[in-house]
C-alpha cells in the first residue's frame, strides 16, 4: 500500500532498476508518516562509507510528539539494505553515472519502506517526447471512449 509517491523522478529520470529498502526512523517519525505528514519529492539518496542515506525527505512532527524528544523535520535517515545490494548500488553509482532516487513510499507487512530507483538523467528532448506521448495517449483514450457513446 503505498503512502507517497514521487512522480517528479519519473519526469526528470529513466529508472532502470528498483530497490526495497527499509528505513532507520524514530518512533514521532513513524506516527507523523502513518498521519500522511511528509513529503518525498525535494529528498534524494547519498552513499558515504559504504552506507546508503536519505536526505532531505521532510516529516512534520505531530503536535502531539513527546515533549523529550526534539524532533527534526529534515534530519538525515539510513537506509536498510542486504550489504550485496549496497555493493551493488556503490558499482553502478560509481562507476556507471547512475544515481539513487527515491520513489515511493509505502508499507509491507507492517512496516514503512522505501522504493530507491537506479536513475539515468533525462535530458530536455527526452522530457518533451515523453509529455507528446502522455498527451497522444490522453487524446487516444478520449477518442476511443468518444467512439463508444
Amino acid at each position: 500500500m503505498s503512502i507517497t509517491a514521487n512522480k517528479k523522478a519519473f519526469h526528470e529520470y529513466f529508472i532502470e532498476e528498483k530497490y526495497e529498502a527499509g528505513i532507520a526512523l524514530q518512533g514521532w517519525e513513524v506516527k507523523a508518516i502513518r498521519a500522511g505528514r511528509m513529503n518525498i519529492k525535494e529528498s534524494y539518496v547519498i552513499i558515504k562509507n559504504g552506507e546508503i542515506f536519505l536526505i532531505g525527505m521532510h516529516i512534520t512532527p505531530l503536535p502531539t510528539a513527546s515533549t523529550h524528544v526534539n524532533p527534526d523535520p529534515t534530519r538525515t535517515r539510513k537506509l536498510l539494505l542486504h550489504a550485496a545490494e549496497i555493493n551493488k548500488l556503490i558499482g553502478k553509482v560509481e562507476r556507471a553515472g547512475f544515481a539513487l532516487v527515491p520513489l515511493d513510499l509505502h508499507y509491507s507487512r507492517g512496516r514503512i519502506k522505501l522504493e530507491v530507483g537506479l536513475a539515468k538523467g533525462k535530458k530536455q528532448h527526452d522530457k518533451r517526447q515523453d509529455e507528446q506521448e502522455k498527451d497522444w495517449t490522453r487524446e487516444k483514450e478520449r477518442f476511443l471512449k468518444e467512439q463508444k457513446n
